[in-house]
């Protein structure tokens, strides 16, 4: 009677077992469940149109660095360092007094060496020495007289001349670029939308990927002729140009 009693029992439980996986497997197959999500047709899948463009804009400078150098040759680095330093003070003095301050003229490079000629030999020994200054000048205008002033001060050479940009001026031409590139973003969007069978119908995102500034250098200034009573030095300056880069995705639908 007690085996009878537990047959049953157990076969009461598999009948259990099997309705419930029974009831989940037509729940699936009529997909009442309320976690699926909704299904959605193809027409509601959200388009876009991904674009990079390129802009630029260009200005004239409204300032300038110049490299000068002083150069000194002596038997020893001792003798070398000491004509280095009367000729920084020869060279400071003279654009100080022309009007520059002390944040204007900075030290760009400084180097005492052996020559290579003389390493291998033993009696005889000869040393260079250059100093390389960087001149800001806020006055494009003035560059070829700074030059001048530099040179007749004891500066042994004109390495380049580089005209740049303010901040200001800077900044107001990265937002001339930005326009642009967005403009150009804008047309090529269009173009790719109206061969697609799409219609732009907005922005979704805008990224800048590339900024770059690229300063005009000249690096044959003319030489002066002041002996004769000439013109002083002639700077050939050019345009400076910022260009940008952005990336825009545009939203769009059916035409």
């Amino acid at each position: 009677m007690t085996r009878r009693r537990r047959l049953v029992a157990g076969v009461g439980v598999a009948l259990l077992v099997l309705l419930a996986g029974c009831s989940g497997a037509m729940g699936t197959l009529d997909g009442t469940d309320s976690n699926d999500p909704e299904p959605t047709g193809t027409d509601d899948l959200e388009r876009s149109i991904e674009v990079a463009a390129e802009g630029e804009a260009s200005a004239e400078p409204d300032r300038a660095t110049v490299l000068v150098a002083v150069e000194s040759t002596g038997a020893d680095a001792r003798t070398v360092r000491r004509e280095l330093a009367e000729g920084d003070d020869e060279l400071r003095g003279a654009l100080y007094d022309w009007g520059l301050s002390e944040d204007d003229v900075r030290t760009e490079r400084y180097d005492i060496r052996e020559t290579r000629e003389t390493r291998r030999e033993a009696n005889h020994s000869e040393y260079v020495g250059v100093h390389v200054y960087a001149i800001d000048i806020d006055d494009v205008d003035a560059v070829g007289e700074v030059i001048d002033v530099a040179v007749d001060a004891g500066a042994d050479g004109v390495d380049r001349v580089q005209f740049g940009l303010s901040d200001e001026r800077e900044d107001a031409l990265r937002e001339e670029a930005l326009g642009d590139a967005m403009d150009n973003a804008h047309t090529e969007a269009d173009t790719l939308a109206s061969n697609a069978d799409l219609e732009v119908t907005g922005v979704y995102t805008v990224s800048t990927t590339n900024v770059r500034t690229d300063p005009y250098t000249s690096r044959a200034p003319a030489e002066s002729d002041d002996t004769a009573g000439g013109p002083g030095t002639g700077i050939e300056v050019g345009d400076v140009d910022v260009s940008v880069t952005v990336r825009v995705v545009f939203g769009a639908d059916r035409a």
